[in-house]
């Protein structure tokens, strides 16, 4: 059998793994643009701020692995065509500019996403780079090391992690986006207000709800233009978003409006022969039940992994994800799962939600941070449909917990009885997820008789 892999970060490293040992008889190929396989891209702000210094720590395997398992590496090899009737591949050497030309029995699909480049005047001055994988980090740092003023494009989790990253480098730092507030597809305002603060409170200039209308310059960026004013800047990171880089199989499977490719609940796309995994395609996303794009890398090993269970013949269901997400900026931890009110509205969705504000732990305790908890759920069935929380102590993992109540339907009534431990070091005698669920009864008192 011939198994053809193409795209080996996340999720194709996490499918050829695991075939590589449940069909150790299978010639596996995987055919990979980058020089590198499998770099963590949500570290990339780390390694650009220098709190990781080696970079070798970001990647999680290695061509070298991957060819001692038997398979067939194809680095530097851009795949050009694919002929589904007749399972064959064209690819190119990156390298040579040798045209090389394969079949397949299976085809692997995890060829990931890529940066929106939205079309905007002078985008193509030096200067003005984007953030994404190995090569890209490196030339952030190279380029950053001399400037004085960056200018981050986009206020999604990459965006406001590089902001930190160059803010504590002691750069000039100027975020810019089309929104009114940061992150606001994860977090609520009362949420996302205290991190703009953050931001401010260190000279962080925060131009929201601005559109870049143009960039300037003779050959290198020197000033951003908005509809609201001008920046000049030496430097600027674009992160408006990611699109699924799947045009190799436009009109040959199934797909989101977006591109994204359909696959059911054992990663096979409309094509029986081929498999989809990571950032390259849709999920199921339980708090609406619907395909949605959701490009994590969480998903995209689970979806890896269950590629190869999958391969042959459905075996086991991809359950789903919530969205899951975290992120820590400065002394704030932050995460959330599922709806939030916010991107509730935008589905048209009606939930009702509970906030819970209060100590992580006893006062008597030498110290004691605030918790911002809210926990939304539809009115009807009472069932958790989302979560956020925010503090200064690492209460993280409670969101882990809320995406286990999502997936299995909790109700928001039922979170208030689950069985918690306590102990003064780490939390109060009644958890703050308890206490949410109490909260919402409240709402609805039974009635004597």
């Amino acid at each position: 059998m011939k198994i053809a892999v193409i795209g080996s970060t996340h999720a194709g490293t996490a499918a050829v793994t695991n075939m590589a040992n449940m069909y150790p008889e299978a010639e596996i190929t995987v055919y990979e643009k980058n020089d590198n396989v499998s770099f963590l891209s949500c570290g990339l702000a780390l390694y650009v701020g220098g709190v990781v210094e080696d970079p070798q720590g970001l990647f999680y395997s290695s061509p070298e692995q991957l060819r001692s398992l038997g398979v067939t590496m194809k680095m530097q090899h851009a795949v050009q065509e694919i002929d589904t009737a007749c399972k064959q591949i064209k690819a190119l050497n990156l390298v040579t500019g040798e045209e090389v030309s394969d079949s397949y029995d299976k085809l692997v699909m995890s060829t990931g996403s890529w940066p929106i480049i939205p079309p905007i005047d002078g985008i193509k001055l030096d200067n003005i780079l984007l953030a994404k994988n190995f090569n890209q980090a490196n030339t952030i740092i190279e380029k950053s090391r001399d400037v004085k003023h960056v200018t981050v494009v986009g206020a999604g989790y990459i965006g406001v992690e590089l902001v930190e990253a160059f803010q504590q480098a002691g750069k000039k730092v100027t975020l810019i986006d089309g929104v009114d507030r940061i992150l606001n597809k994860y977090l609520d305002q009362e949420f996302t207000d205290q991190v703009e603060k953050a931001f401010i409170d260190r000279g962080v200039e925060l131009r929201l709800g601005e559109t870049v209308t143009r960039f300037e310059g003779e050959n290198t960026v020197e000033a951003v233009v908005t509809n609201a004013g001008r920046v000049e800047t030496d430097l600027v990171i674009m992160c408006v978003g990611f699109r699924p880089n799947t045009e190799l199989l436009k009109g040959k499977v199934d797909m989101l409006p977006n591109g994204a490719i359909k696959v059911d609940d054992y990663m096979r796309t409309s094509d029986s022969d081929i498999l989809a995994a990571g950032d390259c395609c849709a999920v199921k996303y339980n708090p609406t039940g619907k395909a949605a794009y959701i490009p994590l890398a969480t998903n995209a090993v689970r979806m890896g992994t269950l590629v190869a269970r999958n391969l042959m013949e459905p075996v086991m269901k991809n359950v789903g994800t919530q969205g899951t997400s975290g992120l820590h900026i400065y002394d704030l931890n932050m995460a959330s799962t599922g709806l939030t009110e916010t991107s509730a509205q935008a589905a048209g969705i009606h939930v009702k939600s509970v906030t819970i504000s209060e100590k992580h732990r006893p006062e008597f305790m030498p110290t004691a941070e605030d918790v911002l908890l809210k926990v939304s759920y539809l009115p009807e069935s009472r069932k958790i449909i989302g979560a956020q929380v925010l503090s200064k102590a690492d209460v993280t993992q409670s969101i882990n917990t809320l995406s286990v109540c999502i997936q299995t339907g909790m109700t928001i009534d039922e979170l208030g009885f689950v069985d918690f431990f306590f102990q003064p070091h780490f939390n109060q005698p009644w958890n703050f997820l308890n206490k949410a669920g109490l909260a919402a009864a409240e709402t609805r008192k039974p009635e004597l008789v």
